[in-house]
């Protein structure tokens, strides 16, 4: 099916913050507002943006509400999540899908906003931006595919961890994907055909064998039937972890190497990666486009999700 594509926006057209996971402090909020205006646009909060109840932005009920408020009105060109966190997977299948697909409108956000990518795209086949306001190439990124059409590009960083994970070809397919927790926690639930896909992953946290558990779980129940390549951002927090001489790049290897298509991997994208400053910072990384992983020349191109 054709993706669903939000046209561009302009200046002085209206972002709205919400928090369908875990909730942001005032500093953080005021960041990403800073960040919104800056670039020309007009911005405001869900009403539940820094509610709280447990470890997520307010009950379910809320944080739902001020998403689904945000798809249905038609003042609103564009959705930014705060911040990941826990939450997102326990509304992302009861969003206002018939909201989306009238009025289409772009989601920015990453982790755990990995499942509501992941249920856009299923139930309504919109793209969505894998990324952040908090870094200065992350910022310039979600703003150029907002209000672009052309396509973006990573080049493989022979320094990431994930960098020694290669397996040679080029691939063609719309790319899929973000948090590998959440990806393999989507199965049976939410997950969307990966025929002809290429499946895009990054990590955050240290244990190879949950690494492991998660990869098998994917291969085994036969989600991964039909992908042809495999893009790898960032798994930086299990850089320095060695589990019985085993590291992350030996699990990668070895959960992946039998599916026989082209693996890249160093993507400057996911959690964990710096600046040449040491400041957070990463690649925002469109989600639903066909793109073009050249495992050979070290290149992943991604075409645009707006129109």
């Amino acid at each position: 099916m054709d993706l669903l594509r939000p046209p561009v926006l302009n200046r002085g057209d209206l972002v709205r913050l919400v928090s369908p996971a875990s909730f942001p402090d005032t500093v953080g909020l005021e960041h990403c507002i800073k960040a919104i205006e800056s670039w020309g646009f007009r911005c405001d909060t869900g009403d539940h943006v820094l509610d709280r109840f447990g470890y997520m932005a307010g009950r379910d009920a809320e944080r739902l509400e001020d998403l689904n408020n945000a798809f249905r009105n038609p003042d609103v060109r564009a959705v930014i999540a705060t911040r990941g966190g826990a939450g997102a997977y326990r509304i992302a299948d009861d969003l206002d899908f018939a909201a989306v697909r009238a009025d289409p409108k772009p989601l920015v956000g990453f982790s755990d906003i990995t499942s509501l990518h992941l249920a856009l795209f299923d139930q309504c086949r919109l793209g969505g931006i894998h990324g952040c306001l908090f870094g200065h190439t992350v910022q310039s990124s979600v703003k150029h595919l907002l209000t672009s059409t052309d396509p973006i590009t990573l080049t493989r960083d022979a320094q990431a961890v994930s960098a020694s994970v290669h397996f040679p070809g080029i691939a063609q397919g719309r790319i899929v994907g973000g948090n590998l927790q959440q990806v393999a926690n989507s199965v049976g639930v939410r997950f969307p055909s990966m025929g002809g896909a290429i499946l895009f992953l990054e990590y955050h946290r240290s244990g190879l064998g949950t690494i492991d558990r998660y990869l098998t779980q994917l291969i085994r129940s036969g989600a991964l039937d039909g992908i042809v390549g495999v893009a790898l951002g960032s798994f930086e927090s299990a850089r320095n972890h060695i589990d019985r001489g085993w590291t992350a790049v030996d699990v990668l290897n070895d959960r992946l190497r039998d599916l026989n298509i082209p693996v890249l991997g160093g993507l400057y994208a996911g959690h964990d990666l710096t600046d040449r400053n040491g400041e957070t910072d990463q690649c925002a990384l469109p989600l639903g486009s066909v793109a073009t992983l050249d495992a050979d020349a070290q290149t992943l191109t991604v075409g645009s999700i707006m129109r």
